[in-house]
C-alpha cells in the first residue's frame, strides 16, 4: 500500500477531552500511568497491546478502556484507530448529570479489554469520519459524539463506586493523601522537579512517599509527572505559536531532542507533526 495515501493523523482537543485519529504503516505508543481515562477504539487492521498483566490483540472493532493510573503499551502495522482521552472531572460530570453518581464518587470500567461492540465501533467510525472531513460545525458535532459516547460507556461498560480517600480536586481525581504532592507536580512541571521536594508536599520521607506514589497510581511519582508534561506540552502546540524548543522549555524538559523522544513515545507524533495534525474544530 502507498505510504502516503496510508499516513493520515488528525488531532482535536478541548479543555476535558482529546481525540486523536491516526491512520499508519507502523505506530508505537508508551504510556505510563495518567491521570485521564482513555479509550481506543481499533477501526482497522492489528495492534498488539499491553496493560499491566493484560494482553491483548485487536482487531477491527475491538477497543481497549483505561482508567487513571493504568499504563498501556502498543504495536502494529496498518492500523487505524481513533483514540478518546477524557478528564476525570468529564466523566463524573457526565454520569452525575445521568443521575448515575453522587458525591464521594467513582468510575471504573469493568474491563480494559472490550471485544466487538457494534455500537462503540459505530461512535468510532463517526468520530474518524468527523475529524477527516473537517465540514462546518465540526467542533459541535464532535462534541455531541463525545458525550454520547461517554453517557454508552457510563451505562454498559462502567461501574461507580464510593470513595472516602479519593476527591476531584482542581488537578482532578486523586487520592486525598499524594493531592499536595499532585498538585506542585501540576504547578511547577516547567523546572526540575526532585523527589525529595514532590515528598515533602506531602509530609513524608522520598522513600514512604515513593512506595505510596506507585501503590495508588501504579507509576513512579517521576513517570506520572512526564506524562503531565506531556499533557501540557499538547495544549501549548495546539493553542499557541511557540516554538518547539519555547514549548520544550516551558514544560521543563532540559532540551527540545530529550522532549521529542517523549512526546513520540507517548503519542506517536513528533511535536511538529502533532501541530500539524490538530483541527481548528471551527
Amino acid at each position: 500500500m502507498n505510504q502516503s495515501r496510508l499516513q493520515a493523523d488528525r488531532v482535536f482537543l478541548r479543555a476535558h477531552f482529546a481525540l486523536h485519529y491516526r491512520r499508519a504503516a507502523r505506530t508505537r505508543l508508551v504510556s505510563d500511568a495518567r491521570a485521564d481515562y482513555v479509550a481506543l477504539f481499533q477501526l482497522s487492521g492489528h495492534l498488539s497491546s499491553k496493560s499491566g498483566n493484560d494482553s491483548f490483540e485487536l482487531k477491527e472493532g475491538d477497543a481497549i478502556l483505561l482508567e487513571p493510573g493504568m499504563s498501556v503499551t502498543a504495536h502494529g502495522r496498518d492500523v487505524e484507530y481513533v483514540q478518546l482521552t477524557f478528564s476525570p472531572s468529564y466523566i463524573l460530570e457526565r454520569a452525575a448529570l445521568a443521575g448515575m453518581v453522587g458525591a464521594g464518587a467513582s468510575v471504573n470500567f469493568r474491563a480494559p479489554f472490550v471485544g466487538q461492540d457494534r455500537r462503540l465501533a459505530r461512535f468510532a467510525r463517526d468520530l474518524a469520519q468527523e475529524l477527516m472531513e473537517e465540514e462546518a460545525g465540526q467542533e459541535i458535532v464532535l462534541g455531541a459524539l463525545v458525550e454520547q459516547l461517554t453517557v454508552y460507556l457510563l451505562r454498559h461498560h462502567s461501574n461507580v463506586r464510593r470513595s472516602e480517600e479519593l476527591e476531584l480536586s482542581r488537578v482532578g481525581l486523586v487520592d486525598r493523601r499524594i493531592r499536595r504532592a499532585i498538585e506542585l507536580m501540576h504547578a511547577h512541571m516547567n523546572r526540575e522537579l526532585p523527589l525529595e521536594e514532590i515528598a515533602a508536599a506531602a509530609y513524608l520521607s522520598p522513600f514512604h512517599f515513593a512506595r505510596l506514589f506507585k501503590k495508588l497510581t501504579g507509576t513512579s511519582p517521576h513517570a506520572y509527572l512526564g506524562n503531565l508534561r506531556v499533557a501540557r506540552s499538547q495544549s501549548l502546540l495546539a493553542e499557541t505559536d511557540l516554538s518547539i524548543s519555547e514549548v520544550s522549555a516551558r514544560v521543563g524538559y532540559s532540551s527540545p531532542s530529550h522532549f521529542t523522544k517523549a512526546f513520540r513515545q507517548t503519542t506517536g507524533l513528533t511535536p511538529r507533526a502533532f501541530r500539524k495534525a490538530v483541527v481548528s474544530g471551527q
